[in-house]
């Protein structure tokens, strides 16, 4: 019981991830996502490329290939050229997220003690699961900060408002 809760719980903290960042994204203008704080930083648009790259290597054949494809290209996961377009931008996001939720739906309670490679490194299937749980939250942190500096004065909150933990906890019965 206690696998099969847990391949639950982590598709609901995927899923949320995948809302918030989406949640973010969507309140910015298309050139804010390539916008950067400073030459060492990442924009949105790069961080998504990077993991959109990441997801479809890691969970393309989860359970059978390692998860560092010899078709990947890391290093160019963080270069942005002229042939990335929001809609191509678009079209890998959708796809990497695609192939984490098929790959975790496919799985079950008896797969999470099994082991998959990741660089040749052998890990626990419930540990490369938890390894991307927090690689993505990570990013999806670094796409949050960003379009809330970016959208400023507009920012519409994703979780409770400043100001408003009261308000939040009395519409829920909570005081």
């Amino acid at each position: 019981m206690l696998q099969k809760s847990y391949l639950d719980d982590v598709v609901a903290r995927f899923e949320e991830l995948r809302k918030l960042a989406d949640g973010a994204v969507a309140q910015l203008q298309q050139e804010q996502l390539f916008q950067t704080l400073d030459p060492e930083s990442n924009s949105i648009a790069t961080t998504m490329k990077h993991v959109s790259g990441n997801m479809r290597s890691r969970w393309r054949d989860f359970l059978t290939t390692d998860g560092e494809k010899p078709d990947r290209r890391r290093d160019t996961e963080f270069e942005i050229s002229s042939s990335d377009t929001l809609e191509s931008l678009n079209k890998n996001w959708q796809a990497g997220w695609n192939y984490l939720f098929e790959a975790l739906k496919g799985l079950t309670p008896e797969d999470l003690n099994g082991t998959v490679l990741i660089r040749n490194e052998p890990h626990f299937v419930y540990q490369a699961i938890n390894r991307q749980l927090l690689h993505y939250g990570m990013h999806v942190g670094q796409i949050v900060f960003m379009a809330k500096h970016l959208a400023s004065d507009h920012w519409k909150s994703l979780s409770v408002p400043r100001g408003r933990s009261q308000a939040f906890n009395r519409d829920r019965g909570l005081l």
